[in-house]
């Protein structure tokens, strides 16, 4: 007889993650050409592989402080003030993650209890949804499509007028995944203006925000400090992806509950990664190679935008990240599962479905352009014989 185990009933509400779904289901094709995961094709810089060795080699083995350690914390209070005038204390105010992913977990279940809600604006990465429904409570998912993949101060007034005091947290993604898309200051005043007589925690997921290309990127945490929760890493901005360190930056009285959260999840983060951070952070030379980084992400952008549109694609232009989210063609009306399907059984291209990313999604499909100009330039003239068969 099969045994029935308890489940936490939450995890029945969780869809599995679909990127990995189609990204392991295209791998299978001979001679695919993957923009699907928004892994950087960079390898990390130099000053902090060394970094790494010489921690290894001096014995550097034991616990971390649980917030992370020291030269990282100040690493970090000094990159956001230099790249954001951004003032948080190395002390107080920063914790030290296992990526990004881990301060996401935290930050939700720090701030939320069981139908209390969580704000979300979509179409945006599934793992905001995830934790939420995971930790029991109720994600609302607000589409922005028409908007233009932006959250609008009166698109935000307008769910808060129908949540009222349930209404626990905002997340914003910016530059985001899987648009592109990022916020001007003026519309971070705007939703600023409209949290600021609420006691609603905002969590503002800037893992993207070295990779803006045309104007400075600018924080909400610049209008509303005492309200807002920055997390941030080194995978994107370094290519450190596997290196797995991530941080959140906040108030003192924001900070407990997250920092609680996360002593209790992983007690600590890694002393031979925390090196590597320190360097990429608090370094020239790791500033330099994030700047190679985003000229290379630009042009790559800029060529795949023209290109996109030249073969009629509709398309927003992504102010920062490195994903496109185009329209797919009008032959297939609104199924952009099927469409990539076939992008990738018949062009060799794969892609990610719209559809993975919430409301808003429908009918688009991602490109990460994460990936050399010379693939990319194989994958247009994949694509411009797909268009030409599918228009």
């Amino acid at each position: 007889m099969t045994k029935e185990f308890p489940i936490n009933q939450n995890l029945t509400r969780v869809v599995p993650n679909i990127i990995r779904a189609y990204d392991d289901r295209f791998s299978q094709i001979d001679d695919i050409i993957k923009l699907t995961i928004g892994e950087p094709d960079f390898n990390v810089p130099e000053v902090s592989k060394q970094a790494v060795i010489d921690s290894v080699t001096a014995d550097d083995s034991h616990y971390a402080p649980a917030l992370g350690t020291i030269p990282l914390r100040h690493a970090i209070s000094d990159f956001l003030l230099d790249r954001y005038d951004l003032n948080y204390s190395a002390e107080e105010e920063i914790i030290v993650t296992v990526g990004a992913t881990e301060a996401i977990y935290d930050t939700i279940a720090a701030f939320v209890n069981p139908g209390d809600k969580v704000l979300i604006p979509t179409p945006t990465f599934p793992l905001y949804e995830s934790d939420t429904l995971i930790i029991g409570a109720d994600p609302v998912l607000i589409d922005t499509e028409k908007d233009g993949f932006i959250l609008t101060a009166d698109a935000l007034r307008a769910v808060l007028d129908e949540y009222g005091d349930a209404a626990k947290v905002l997340v914003l993604n910016y530059p985001g995944n899987p648009t592109g898309r990022t916020y001007s200051a003026d519309e971070l005043k705007a939703l600023a203006e409209v949290l600021a007589d609420t006691n609603i925690v905002v969590i503002a997921d800037e893992i993207y925000s070295e990779l803006v290309y045309d104007e400075p990127h600018h924080s909400i945490a610049e209008y509303l400090p005492e309200q807002t929760l920055i997390l941030n890493g080194v995978s994107k901005s370094h290519a450190m992806t596997g290196y797995r360190l991530g941080f959140i930056a906040g108030p003192k009285p924001l900070i407990k509950g997250p920092a609680l959260v996360h002593q209790v999840a992983v007690t600590t983060t890694p002393n031979p990664m925390a090196a590597a951070a320190t360097v990429a952070l608090g370094t020239p030379e790791g500033k330099a190679a994030t700047e190679e980084m985003k000229v290379a992400y630009k042009e790559r952008r800029d060529y795949l935008v023209k290109s996109l549109h030249e073969l009629g694609f509709e398309l927003e232009n992504p102010e920062g990240a490195f994903y496109l989210f185009p329209r797919i063609l009008p032959s297939y009306g609104n199924d952009d599962g099927q469409f990539a399907i076939d992008l990738a059984e018949e062009a060799h291209v794969a892609t990610v479905t719209g559809q993975a990313f919430g409301p808003g999604g429908e009918g688009h499909f991602r490109i990460s352009y994460a990936s050399s100009l010379e693939t990319l330039q194989e994958a247009v003239a994949r694509l411009t014989e797909f268009v030409n068969k599918h228009a």
